[in-house]
């Protein structure tokens, strides 16, 4: 299956490591380069087997599934756009590591893995680096332009554990983001519960929206400070939606300042003359259980320099009306 192609059926014994992942995110990691709209379609249509029968997409596969993969076509990247991009992004700050896991401060402008038109990723780059490491896998995702703390399973086992977890939402993982807002943000604390539904534009890009129709989503506010047009906020995830913080605030009129794709496009092109090239979003504090020891963890990845300057710069240019007694905390850790 990592090959050019694959012109033949094929079959899979799934190993005592692979257990426990859903049928679905199996294939798309395997079928590198194939589009997850065809993996859903062979799943949809019985070309998958597992154990000889049709089996849903969210099938979780056991130690000794025998999996039969139908003919794809797979378009596999040339290994030296892998290896070069891997060179290029070897500054991966460790956050934390053990045997089960690896905790990484993600650089913004980086994908977390390859596909939809991006070469490599996270994954990838870490894999290149650590070509003797068995099971290296995603635990969660951060959006391209989010820098901060990142996830990844060193061991099968955790990274199910971690999934688990992060499925739990509110009960699981306590994740936190600082995040620069056009606008006076005035309450100190804020819970925002508005659905949200996923589409594709014409183009086929991915957006989010607010719709009664969509899934339930609520995200906490915390106000640390704040100037005459831009307010530094906390967001506290309470769900894991899609581009959920992105939505929610510019649904509430305080776009976040870079945002690409829900911010305000001509304030961003000012923000970059100005020093800000960046979507200033950051994944800044992640504390959960460790998912083997049950031991309490806290990651903290340092707000960006990129971020931090910015608000050095308005801070001499506007002056704040507002500090959080705590910021200076939140700030320096």
């Amino acid at each position: 299956m990592n090959g050019a192609g694959n012109n033949s059926v094929t079959h899979v014994v799934i190993a005592e490591e692979e257990q426990g992942q859903r049928l679905d995110n199996f294939l798309i990691r395997r079928c590198k380069g194939v589009p997850k709209s065809h993996i859903y379609r062979i799943l949809r249509s019985g070309e998958v087997r597992v154990n000889s029968k049709r089996v849903d997409a969210t099938y979780r596969l056991c130690s000794g599934d025998s999996l039969r993969i139908p003919p794809i076509r797979i378009a596999e990247r040339p290994q030296n756009e892998v290896d070069e991009a891997a060179k290029e992004r070897v500054d991966l700050p460790i956050i934390y590591e053990d045997e089960a896991m690896l905790v990484i401060d993600k650089p913004e402008g980086i994908a977390v893995h390859g596909g939809s038109g991006v070469s490599f990723g996270v994954i990838e780059a870490l894999r290149r680096q650590r070509p003797l490491a068995k099971f290296l896998e995603l635990a969660h995702r951060l959006d391209r332009e989010t820098s901060g703390v990142l996830l990844i399973g060193k061991k099968r086992l955790a990274l199910t554990a971690l999934h688990d977890m992060f499925r739990e939402h509110g009960a699981g993982a306590d994740k936190r983001y600082l995040v620069l807002v056009k606008g006076r943000w005035m309450n100190n604390t804020q819970h925002v519960k508005l659905p949200l539904h996923k589409y594709l534009t014409e183009g086929g890009e991915r957006r989010v929206s607010v719709d009664a129709q969509g899934k339930a989503s609520h995200t906490i506010f915390r106000l640390l400070a704040r100037w005459p047009e831009m307010s530094l906020l906390e967001a506290q995830l309470k769900t894991g939606r899609t581009h959920q913080i992105r939505v929610h605030l510019a649904h509430l009129g305080f776009p976040i300042l870079g945002d690409e794709k829900y911010g305000d496009f001509t304030l961003n092109k000012a923000l970059k003359r100005n020093g800000l090239k960046r979507m200033a979003l950051h994944a800044w504090r992640m504390a959960f259980r460790h998912p083997l020891t049950a031991t309490e963890l806290e990651c903290v990845a340092p707000l960006p320099d990129g971020i931090r300057s910015y608000i050095a710069t308005v801070d001499t240019q506007k002056g704040r009306e507002f500090t959080a007694e705590n910021l200076e905390s939140i700030l320096n850790r």
